[in-house]
């Protein structure tokens, strides 16, 4: 069961659009969550937001299994989003 075909190009579209998808939640998550001042607490959230997307990334092939990968990673942004709206209020 080697990682070539579907699998592989399932696995890259995880990493790559799942992995972005968490960063920016994230991101806008930490920005609103941060106690200082808008703008250091938006460039925080992003700067972190990298860290995660890699994290992201390195996770998805590690787990090697596309339909957990993108669940995962699905399910973790709209908790960050909702969470991050529920912040904004």
């Amino acid at each position: 069961m080697g990682l070539h075909g579907w699998r592989l190009a399932s696995l890259i579209g995880a990493a790559l659009v799942g992995g972005y998808a968490l960063a920016t939640a994230v991101s806008f998550f930490l920005g609103q969550l941060l106690p200082v001042g808008r703008s250091e607490a938006t460039l925080i959230g992003h700067l972190l937001g990298f860290t995660f997307y890699a994290v992201a990334i390195l996770w998805v092939f590690a787990v090697r299994r596309p339909g957990k990968a993108w669940l995962y990673l699905s399910v973790a942004s709209i908790v960050f989003s909702v969470a991050g709206m529920g912040l904004r209020g």
